[in-house]
């Protein structure tokens, strides 16, 4: 590994400090290396809002940046956001050389900021494990480029690939070690969708069991019959994040009383219309900073996103249980092979496996 895929693979470690933290920013690093090859700034930008990953570094490095190599795992800013931008800073700092892994996607950026420090006499090495910088920020870069969040499709299976013991029962599948990595998941993720049959049947929480988050948990039900109760769970846990409920034009000019009902309760009521319900209410959440959805069920809805085109990434996590003949089966397998995806894993998670599937390449 030559010095400049080392040191980027030194950034993009540092990256991974902002997981769970920066949405709807990307996670981004940084690393200062002087002419001897030694690191003098690192940083790694934790929060929305809070200090750029290559402004922590370059107050590590001090007067000793003059001179040195910048590695950036994003291109650097060149405009004002809730803070300062980065380039001019750079320039500031007498940095000689800037290794980047990939251009910054959005539009107030769009190499801007490459060509500022290019412009001042920078040399600037754009590419470097450029795939593994894009993979590590999937959610921004699909907003940006698809203006619609990343979204994953999650299931848990029996052995024998069922979903449920019967249609309409609760049924629980994964083991302590599946349990902690979803919630740990959703503690990462910007927003949870189920359909109204999951509500229905499960009354479930989609609340995250973790300590902390850095910003509150959107729970997403798509109901184009208006099925919520306004006692549901997910209406009496408001404090840990809103509940936005989809549904169509017609439902709500039918059941004005069952719309009134739920805003009383809290929730926020999105009207979109068909055939492309399922587009228009990403590109909504997308505008609401909503980068990253899993959609956690039931089959109804799984089936209409990725009849849709809209699924990322899949998640099934694979347990030993055996639900028999009358249990309810799950998506048929096939059409996971269509188009062949970008890329299949599978690990062990306690007595469970997860089976991750990358549906298409970094955007």
């Amino acid at each position: 590994m030559n010095d400049d895929r080392l040191h980027m693979v030194r950034a993009l470690v540092l990256a991974e400090r902002g997981r769970g933290g920066t949405s709807p920013n990307p996670m981004v690093g940084a690393v200062i290396v002087d002419r001897e090859g030694v690191v003098i700034g690192r940083g790694a930008h934790r929060y929305a809002g809070g200090p750029h990953a290559e402004i922590l570094a370059l107050g590590e490095a001090g007067e000793r940046a003059r001179g040195s190599v910048l590695y950036c795992t994003l291109e650097p800013c060149s405009h004002t956001g809730r803070t300062g931008p980065c380039a001019p800073r750079i320039i500031e700092a007498g940095i000689l050389r800037a290794v980047i892994a990939v251009e910054d996607p959005n539009p107030l950026v769009a190499g801007r900021g490459l060509a500022l420090l290019r412009a001042h006499g920078i040399e600037v090495a754009l590419g470097v494990l450029r795939e593994e910088a894009q993979q590590l920020n999937r959610p921004f870069f699909t907003v940006m480029r698809r203006r619609r969040p990343f979204v994953t499709m999650k299931v848990a299976l029996s052995g024998d690939l069922r979903i449920a013991a019967a249609p309409g029962v609760r049924t629980h599948l994964t083991g302590p070690a599946a349990d902690r990595l979803v919630h740990l998941e959703r503690s990462e993720v910007d927003a949870i969708a189920v359909g109204s049959g999951t509500v229905v049947a499960d009354d479930p929480l989609l609340t995250p069991r973790v300590a902390y988050r850095a910003r509150p948990l959107t729970r997403v039900v798509f109901d184009s019959r208006l099925r919520t109760p306004p006692s549901a769970q997910l209406l009496s846990t408001l404090e840990s994040g809103p509940v936005i409920i989809v549904t169509t034009p017609a439902t709500v000019t039918e059941a004005p009383a069952r719309v009134r009902a739920l805003v009383q309760a809290g929730a926020l009521v999105e009207i979109v219309e068909e055939p492309d319900r399922l587009a228009a209410a990403l590109a909504r959440l997308a505008a609401r900073g909503v980068t990253s959805l899993v959609v956690e069920g039931g089959t109804t809805l799984h089936r209409a996103f990725w009849d849709a085109g809209l699924i990322d990434r899949v998640q099934m996590i694979f347990t030993p249980h055996v639900l028999g003949a009358g249990g309810v089966e799950w998506l048929p397998f096939s059409l996971l092979a269509t188009p062949a995806p970008y890329s299949v894993t599978a690990r062990p998670v306690g007595a469970d496996i997860l089976v991750e599937v990358y549906v298409h390449g970094p955007d």
